[in-house]
């Protein structure tokens, strides 16, 4: 179902593609216009936008380096497409969180604190030098004490040592310290201290050598290295580094045994004195980049002066845009390893609107995750701006406000996984409402009011919230009803429901965030199906549950069970590849010639979930629970054994809440729970939703969607604005108290949703 073109020249052509579920799809894009894919969750849309068109892209681009930078850069193979013609470099902008890195904030990453100290080189008075004297990243600008952090560190000593033990006893219990162990090693043979004498017995020469005595060359068991004390060394290991463990047992240990405080001599400014003392209309930069972005703007819109007039444009342009986009309540100085996903793919937008490149290829994965209707439409005027400066603009997205404003709509589907990966349609948006598809009858499709709310069994009181920007907020959420939780992007929800509710007695909190596990982990180890699975197939073919682990006796010899083979490049990015021996199947060949059902225990673990439900429904009742609870949140196209480290937010949450759906009598809070879901799924939801209250339980969400909001018992809006705008209770009461009455901008577009 290609649509034609005028000129070849003027489309991306893709031929036959069968990346992962994709059904030989072959269609036109059209290049400079604003193409939303769309279709259910699992349908095939990042298999096209992302596993295809994206990938080839930039597997072309990596081609035209010398081998000797290819061997640098991460392997990329070709997609299965047959032929892919007429593309343009691949910018993707996705929803990757941003590098946990205390040095990068919204200010280096936007290019904004580049030009803001560019302008206080020129214009601050008394001048200090040039823009680099501004930098909190370069010697020199940074302050010397916290050399450019803002913030030093105290380290408890008591979680680094139990000074009831000797070392030799396992006195140090820093993770990765144990006795034998290659940082352990350096103390016993330092001559320094006594390795079977109590710490609490050290001599105070010796308390000092061990755990403070500063860097120094010595012989340590015949080899010159460098000795440190523990603390010194804890510090340079895991705190001096900037970014963020990854190894969970060590970020446990870190946030124990580490506090933050601002840092003395720059009272967390980051920069030296003298960059502090230049001042423009009486602030000095770090008092600027601590402003809301909303506030520098006017801030930067007031300064006037000729000499710096160009600059001074572009940097007015990339404030108003962070505005524009919703983000105006956030501060130059926060570290981007903070921002939601959702966040960090809006951030790095602003740098792509102010890029002179054009007839570039932008790709984007649901810009609107995390924005209310409000900040969807500037959202959308975003989105074609860069499409008017030349650009090919393709979104992955299930709102209709964005699909509205697409030139041109790619739906895939009918269903998912299997079931999808078809070419449904491709055209103008009318011709998608009137296609007949599930995307184009759900299009127009909206959630009425209840005709009658729950009464609530209770209330969970929340008193002088004051969390970010909360002002001394006091509210009541009630008990054994379904609440949404509504307003603007920044106006606080979050830190109203996640920094006054987990903790609480009962209160169960089921987020995004990401689940801890190894590359092995997925979504039947995860949620305890494999072991039902496993004592399935050893009953079926008398032979031990343990073969059907691929951690254990039956995993593939040549990949230890993972199927794949990852290859560590040092300094460079890692390559994974298929197992040869197993072929990604992960099992011997000895245990894949057990059956259950005429199927092997890779092919079950490669089964959706749906697939699985109806191939277990006999049995045994544990695995057909956990399906069920699984097709339930919407993960029916998800496959079994798909690596957890590749599902999406939206995914984890609903896997965590199919995990949490056996408790009674709790309270879920949900965060944005309609993440990544297609508008025919939104429906699915609502009816879990409901189950769960009626089941006796109390449902919190936070969420943008009109239909979760039109579909409450009760609604807490916060507002009326964003960051200092925001921190307030502006509306609570039914989702028709709100229509009727009130006047926030929630209220203005869930009337506009409803119709009334």
């Amino acid at each position: 179902m290609s649509s034609p073109a005028a000129d070849s020249h003027d489309v991306i052509e893709v031929r036959g593609a069968r990346q992962n579920n994709l059904r030989d799809v072959s269609l036109d894009i059209p290049k400079r216009r604003l193409t939303v894919f769309t279709g259910v969750s699992g349908s095939g849309k990042s298999s096209l936008v992302f596993g295809t068109i994206a990938a080839e892209s930039q597997r072309l681009i990596n081609e035209t380096y010398t081998a000797f930078l290819q061997s640098f850069m991460p392997s990329i193979g070709r997609p299965d497409v047959d032929a892919l013609r007429n593309l343009s470099a691949a910018i993707i902008v996705d929803q990757e969180r941003m590098g946990a890195n205390s040095r990068s904030t919204v200010g280096t990453a936007t290019d904004a604190h580049t030009m803001l100290r560019i302008v206080f080189s020129r214009l601050g008075k008394p001048y200090v030098g040039t823009s680099s004297a501004f930098s909190f990243n370069l010697p020199e600008g940074m302050c010397p004490e916290c050399e450019g952090i803002g913030k030093v560190s105290t380290i408890d000593v008591a979680e680094l040592v139990d000074e009831e033990r000797s070392l030799n006893e396992g006195a140090i219990t820093v993770p990765n310290f144990t006795p034998d162990s290659w940082y352990w090693k350096a103390f016993p043979q330092s001559g320094l201290v006594d390795p079977d004498l109590k710490v609490k017995d050290f001599s105070p020469q010796m308390r000092e050598d061990f755990l403070y005595k500063p860097a120094t060359k010595m012989k340590l068991g015949g080899i010159n290295t460098t000795y440190e004390g523990l603390v010194v060394k804890v510090k340079r290991l895991f705190i001096d580094k900037g970014g963020e463990p990854a190894q969970a047992h060590v970020r446990a240990f870190v946030e124990r045994a580490v506090t933050f405080a601002p840092c003395p001599a720059c009272g967390g400014a980051r920069i030296n004195a003298a960059a502090l003392e230049a001042r423009i209309a009486g602030k000095n930069i770090a008092e600027c980049c601590a402003m809301q972005i909303s506030d520098l703007a006017d801030f930067v819109h007031a300064i006037d002066d000729e000499s710096v007039a160009p600059l001074l444009a572009t940097l007015r342009q990339t404030l108003d845009s962070l505005v524009e986009i919703g983000l105006g309540y956030l501060s130059l100085d926060r570290e981007s390893g903070t921002l939601s996903g959702g966040e960090s793919q809006r951030v790095r937008m602003i740098r792509h609107l102010g890029s002179s490149l054009t007839d570039i290829t932008y790709v984007f994965d649901e810009p609107t995750v995390g924005l209310h209707p409000h900040d969807i439409q500037r959202m959308n005027g975003l989105l074609l701006l860069l499409r008017d400066k030349g650009n090919t603009v393709l979104v992955v997205e299930h709102k209709p406000e964005v699909i509205a404003i697409a030139d041109h709509v790619v739906d895939l589907g009918p269903g998912a996984g299997p079931h999808g990966g078809t070419l449904c349609y491709a055209g103008d948006v009318a011709g998608l409402r009137a296609g007949g598809t599930l995307t184009g009858r759900h299009l127009d499709h909206r959630v009425t009011l209840r005709p009658s709310v729950r009464t609530p069994t209770g209330h969970l009181p929340i008193r002088n919230a004051t969390q970010h920007n909360l002002k001394n907020v006091d509210v009541d959420v009630p008990l054994g009803v379904l609440t949404v939780i509504t307003g603007v992007a920044g106006s606080g929800k979050s830190s109203l429901i996640h920094g006054a509710l987990p903790g609480r007695e009962g209160v169960v909190v089921v987020d995004q965030s990401a689940i801890r596990g190894s590359r092995r982990s997925n979504p039947a180890t995860y949620t305890g199906l494999l072991d039902p699975i496993r004592t399935a197939f050893a009953k079926a073919n008398g032979v031990k549950a343990a073969l059907f682990s691929a951690n254990s006796a039956g995993a593939c010899p040549k990949c230890n069970g993972i199927g794949l083979i990852y290859t560590d490049l040092a300094m460079m990015a890692g390559v994974a590849t298929v197992c040869e021996q197993c072929e990604g199947k992960r099992y011997t060949p000895e245990v894949l010639g057990y059956t259950l059902r005429g199927k092997n225990i890779s092919e079950v673990l490669a089964m959706p979930v749906a697939e699985a439900r109806a191939f277990f429904a006999p049995g045994p009742p544990a695995a057909r629970v956990i399906l069920e609870r699984l097709d339930d949140v919407g993960l029916g196209y998800l496959s079994l054994g798909q690596p957890l480290t590749t599902l999406s937010g939206g995914e984890r949450q609903r896997l965590k809440l199919a995990i949490r759906m056996a408790d009674k009598a709790v309270t879920y809070v949900l965060d944005e729970p309609t993440s990544g879901l297609h508008l025919a799924d939104v429906d699915q939801l609502l009816g879990l939703l409901d189950r769960l209250v009626d089941g006796g339980n109390t449902v919190i969400v936070i969420e943008h969607h009109q239909a979760v909001m039109a579909h409450a018992d009760w609604i807490i809006d916060l507002g009326p604005g964003a960051g200092h705008d925001g921190g307030e209770v502006v509306f609570t009461g039914t989702p028709a108290e709100l229509v009727a009455n009130a006047e926030t901008l929630t209220a203005q577009h869930l009337r506009t949703y409803l119709g009334r």
